[in-house]
C-alpha cells in the first residue's frame, strides 16, 4: 500500500504546506483521511480517476481538516458521477452542511453523495480496507481511525487534546505498521510514553506548527534506534 501526504500543515496553509489531507492507496482503490485541501486537484494532477476513491474519513469538523471536501463532493456529485465514495463526517450537522452546500450551488435540488455520520467501532469494510473509529477529546465529536488492509494496521490519531488522556488505548500492546500522529496541539516528545506501549514499525509526525519542528527532529533522533520517525512534507509518498 502507498501512503501519500497531500497536506501536512497545521491550522492554516503555509507557502510550502497545505492543510491536513492524507491519501491511502491499496491496489486500485483510494481512500482519504481528512480533506483539508483541494484533493480533487491532486487526483487530477496525478492521473487518478475520482471513481477509484472509495472512502473519505473526516476526523473532526475543523476547516483545516474538511474544507477541501466541499469541492471534492460537489464535482463528484455533478461531473464524476461514477464516483461513489462513502464519506464519513463526525457530526450530523457536518453531513447536512455538505449536502446543503451542494444543493445550494446553482440551486441544485439533489445530492447523490453517500454522506454518513461516524460513530465508534467498525464503520467501513469494503473487503479491501477496514476502518475502526475511536472517539477522541479534541472537539465535541472527534475521532482517530485504525485502518487495516493487506494484513497491516495503521493508526491516524488526528488532533488530540492530550496524549496521556486521549491517545487511543486500543493501540497499546498491538503491532502497528504505521502511526500517523498530528502535532499542532501536542508536543512531539509527549507521544513517547504512548509509543512505548505499542510495537510501531514507523511513525509519521505531521500537522506540525513551525515552532515545533525542532522538537519533532529531536524526537526523530531519540527514537531512531527503536522506531523510525518521519516528518513528511507535502507530496511525500511511502510504501507501507
Amino acid at each position: 500500500m502507498k501512503l501519500t501526504f497531500i497536506g501536512t500543515s497545521h491550522g492554516v496553509p503555509e507557502s510550502d504546506r497545505r492543510c491536513s489531507c492524507t491519501m491511502l492507496q491499496t491496489g486500485e482503490k483510494v481512500y482519504f483521511i481528512d480533506m483539508g485541501t483541494q484533493a480533487i486537484e491532486d487526483l487530477r494532477r496525478r492521473g487518478i480517476a475520482p471513481e477509484r476513491v472509495k472512502g473519505v474519513f473526516i476526523t473532526h469538523m475543523h476547516g483545516d481538516h474538511v474544507n477541501g471536501l466541499l469541492s471534492f463532493a460537489d464535482i463528484c456529485n455533478w461531473f464524476f458521477t461514477d464516483a461513489q465514495p462513502q464519506i464519513f463526517l463526525p457530526t450530523r450537522e457536518g453531513a447536512d452542511a455538505v449536502k446543503g452546500w451542494i444543493c445550494a450551488l446553482d440551486k441544485r435540488d439533489y445530492c447523490r453523495m453517500d454522506l454518513r455520520v461516524t460513530d465508534e467501532g467498525v464503520i467501513f469494510d469494503d473487503g479491501t480496507l477496514r476502518v475502526t473509529a475511536v472517539r477522541t477529546l479534541h472537539t465535541r465529536r472527534s475521532f482517530a481511525y485504525f485502518a487495516e488492509t493487506e494484513g497491516k494496521t495503521l493508526l491516524f490519531t488526528s488532533d488530540l487534546k492530550a496524549v496521556e488522556e486521549d491517545y487511543p488505548r486500543q493501540a497499546f500492546g498491538k503491532t502497528l505498521d504505521a502511526a500517523v500522529c498530528e502535532s499542532a496541539h501536542i508536543h512531539p516528545a509527549d507521544y513517547i510514553p504512548a509509543f512505548e506501549k505499542s510495537n510501531i514499525k514507523r511513525v509519521f509526525i505531521t500537522h506540525i506548527q513551525p515552532r515545533k519542528l525542532a522538537e519533532a527532529r529531536e524526537l526523530k533522533q531519540t527514537l531512531e534506534a527503536v522506531t523510525p520517525v518521519f516528518i513528511p512534507s507535502d507530496g511525500d509518498e511511502y510504501e507501507i
